[in-house]
């Protein structure tokens, strides 16, 4: 195997981290920069809450890119990838518990009963933590096919998380529709006439390749065969 290739599935990881690690840098950042606008608790709540979305939504998104490239080793990002979401969705939600209702938790309940998008986005975040806690081998063991059916949920947060952000938003609805969008297209992606499909375009488009490969090759075989079949000719 050539070194580059042999390298590329180890640099893989830690540009992973790096590309998840950005907002939490980048909010680090603004909180020292005082740069956190007139509102920074909602700010916080806000920066975070997206970050947890965009991950869980990139999560879901690595079984169909890895049906469609059939590059097999795209399913080792789905962990720290999950994981990602939920460091960002346990900082959203301590957030809204520590910093804007200082552990008020009467408050709290009350804002839980009575507000259905903190209602939904409290359902999001806790069905993450049986998956945050499960995601080790150990735990893949121990529950064999019941581990994949637990997994599932992740399904039901990120709809929850969209909710939740549709709901909070009310007037200007484009980003969480977007995301909606985002969201619907990717669970389309796993149904059973999607993931033909995507089979069909991941070996058409290798039979697309090796032919290009093929022609290529023709192409500087031929050239080298001509001046040896002129020697060849009697004079």
């Amino acid at each position: 195997m050539p070194r580059h290739k042999a390298k590329a599935p180890r640099l893989l990881k830690p540009a992973l981290w790096v590309a998840c690690l950005i907002p939490a840098a980048r909010l680090a950042w603004r909180t020292w920069s005082n740069d956190l606008g007139p509102n920074p608790i909602e700010e916080v709540t806000h920066e975070t809450g997206e970050a947890t979305l965009i991950l869980l939504l990139v999560t879901l998104a690595v079984t169909p890119l890895r049906r469609l490239s059939g590059w097999n080793r795209l399913i080792q990002l789905r962990r720290p990838l999950g994981l990602f979401a939920f460091f960002y969705a346990t900082l959203h939600f301590s957030t809204y518990i520590v910093l804007d209702q200082f552990f008020a938790f009467e408050y709290i309940l009350d804002d839980i009963r009575e507000r259905p998008y903190i209602t939904v986005g409290t359902a999001a975040f806790l069905l993450l933590i049986p998956l945050a806690v499960t995601s080790t081998k150990g735990w893949i063991r121990r529950l064999g096919r019941r581990w994949s059916m637990l997994h599932r949920l992740i399904y039901v947060s990120a709809a929850l998380g969209v909710l939740h952000y549709i709901w909070l938003v009310k007037a200007d609805l484009r980003r969480p529709l977007v995301f909606a969008a985002i969201l619907a297209l990717l669970l389309l992606l796993r149904t059973p006439p999607a993931r033909a499909a995507l089979g069909r375009a991941r070996d058409a488009g290798r039979a697309a390749w090796r032919r290009r490969i093929e022609g290529r090759l023709e192409a500087r075989v031929e050239p080298a065969a001509e001046p040896a079949a002129e020697r060849s000719v009697p004079r």
